[in-house]
């Protein structure tokens, strides 16, 4: 099976030693976000586990201990913005922290183990067109010799997320707005020689050379494992989400970037409330079971088709 870590929240950048504790462990409980008293029993052993997607705004925590994962393979999905503090509140500075954060990353791992995500795009008086032009023509020239690949994605306005939206004066592209940056976008990455996708984005693209994202991607795993994985689509996803199927074990609420068009906060003050309620040494990530909980183990087990490798 495949975990992801999160789509729910930043697990490298804030919770780093409990996911190592839960790594020793040998297993995770997560609650279920649409009935709290609903809690799985995730086995994380590496016979169980076929690989991990990391989601991150900022690794650098995790980056000194990436080789107690030696025996389990995973890739990051690694969100990096040109927006200020006025979006994205607590990102530490991109060209002197997450920029060589990135860099380090790739130079541990791999290229091919690092994406990039431009994500999601929006338009403001201060975020408009040229703007994104120019910024992404920037973060592609530094982060093209680390990566083989950028994630785009436009802005849909999640309820949750409606409020802060409003705030900072963020507004959807129209279609054809949407067609006018991707050609634009993809004349960038064609230059620095990468490949360029969207993320859940009805949208056809593929004049400009831009394809369909598989954020959890089996092909990818495949080819690192050198093994195949028997996948099925995740249904848990949008219709437009290219993923597979695999296993969340992050929560909502409780990422502390303060990213004002994230849908997985409703707010900070909240996400900060149960970051207090977070103890590393809890298989939960915030707060304990209670005696109404019912805890259910997960059936789980290796996707992989035949342990003899193939060439791609």
């Amino acid at each position: 099976m495949l975990i992801s870590a999160s789509r729910r929240t930043d697990i490298p950048a804030f919770y780093t030693e409990w996911f190592f504790n839960r790594i020793k462990a040998g297993y995770v409980l997560v609650r279920n976000p649409m009935n709290a008293h609903q809690v799985s029993r995730i086995d994380l052993r590496p016979e169980a586990v076929d690989g991990i997607v990391f989601w991150t705004k900022n690794p650098l925590p995790m980056l000194d201990r990436l080789g107690e994962l030696k025996d389990y393979m995973y890739y990051f999905q690694f969100t990096l913005n040109a927006y200020g503090q006025d979006v994205e509140s607590h990102v530490p500075a991109k060209s002197k922290v997450i920029i060589p954060a990135f860099q380090k990353l790739a130079d541990a791992v791999g290229s091919e183990r690092v994406i990039w995500r431009y994500d999601p795009i929006f338009n403001s008086d201060r975020y408009d067109f040229a703007y994104h032009v120019h910024y992404f023509a920037r973060l592609a020239a530094q982060l093209a010799p680390y990566t083989q690949k950028c994630t785009i994605s436009f802005l849909d306005l999640y309820r949750s997320a409606a409020h802060n939206i409003r705030k900072i004066g963020a507004r959807q592209l129209s279609q054809e707005e949407q067609e006018k940056l991707a050609a634009q976008l993809a004349e960038i990455a064609r230059y620095y020689g990468l490949k360029l996708d969207t993320c859940a984005e009805s949208i056809d693209l593929q004049r400009y050379g831009i394809e369909h994202a598989h954020c959890v991607d089996a092909e990818l795993f495949s080819k690192l494992l050198h093994c195949p994985l028997q996948l099925a689509k995740d249904k848990n996803q949008r219709l437009e989400c290219g993923c597979v199927e695999s296993i969340d074990i992050g929560s909502y609420d409780t990422c502390c970037h303060g990213c004002q068009y994230c849908y997985a906060t409703n707010s900070a003050a909240k996400a900060a409330q149960n970051f207090k309620l977070h103890d590393q040494h809890s298989p939960l990530l915030t707060g304990t079971l209670n005696a109404d909980d019912k805890v259910t183990a997960r059936k789980m087990k290796s996707c992989r088709l035949a342990q003899t490798a193939f060439d791609f």
